[in-house]
């Protein structure tokens, strides 16, 4: 057998034996290593991680707070009221807030994308979103602008803390997982830093109280 035919065997193996627990098993048999201890306070950790990461960071807000937010910053950088969101996002009051919404996945033409957010990590900064039919990622990957809604209850310490929820809650891990660490950046040509070269170019995360 050779090394090609070793790693099919054993990806073949461990199909066969991913029920809930099998991995359990297997995580406890595997030690976390060490984590960095983090204040009790982690949405002030997260917000400041985050900001560094050049993301802007608002609120906490009520949920009814949201869209009139999301008016006046899209008004503050001169953006239209246009947006596109994930599904769960269409009970919101976006007219009174006089916001357009389309709840579908993003295209190359659209502007601004609202998404929610299965977590965010305090010891980065990070977001972390999963994919799936209500939360489709093209909505935070196309866009020029990522607005991404954060309750505030939903902030983990760490990334290993994030994963830890996604299989208490889901079980399994969906077709993808994507992490947000602020706006989209390369230094690929003549090292100097792009924004948006592979993704959104600004990115605002308002925490919610919901």
């Amino acid at each position: 057998m050779n090394a090609r035919d070793a790693i099919f065997a054993r990806i073949r193996q461990t199909l066969q034996t991913t029920d809930a627990s099998a991995m359990e098993t297997h995580l406890a048999r595997h030690a976390r290593g060490p984590l960095p201890t983090l204040s009790a306070d982690l949405v002030t950790r997260f917000r400041e991680c985050a900001t560094r990461l050049e993301s802007t960071v608002a609120g906490p807000l009520t949920a009814a707070e949201v869209p009139a937010a999301i008016a006046r910053y899209l008004d503050e950088q001169k953006l239209p009221r246009r947006v596109v969101s994930w599904p769960g996002m269409a009970s919101f009051d976006w007219k009174s807030a006089g916001v357009e919404i389309e709840t579908r996945p993003a295209r190359g033409d659209d502007l601004i994308g609202v998404t929610g957010v299965f977590c965010g990590i305090a010891e980065t900064g990070t977001l972390m979103l999963l994919s799936g039919a209500q939360t489709p990622p093209t909505v935070s990957l196309l866009p020029e602008t990522h607005i991404a809604l954060l309750p505030v209850a939903r902030i983990v310490a760490h990334m290993e803390d994030g994963f830890d929820l996604l299989r208490k809650e889901h079980g399994s891990v969906p077709r993808a997982i994507n992490f947000v660490s602020g706006p989209s950046r390369t230094a690929d040509i003549e090292q100097t830093v792009t924004l948006g070269a592979h993704g959104p170019y600004r990115v605002l995360i308002i925490l919610t109280t919901g």
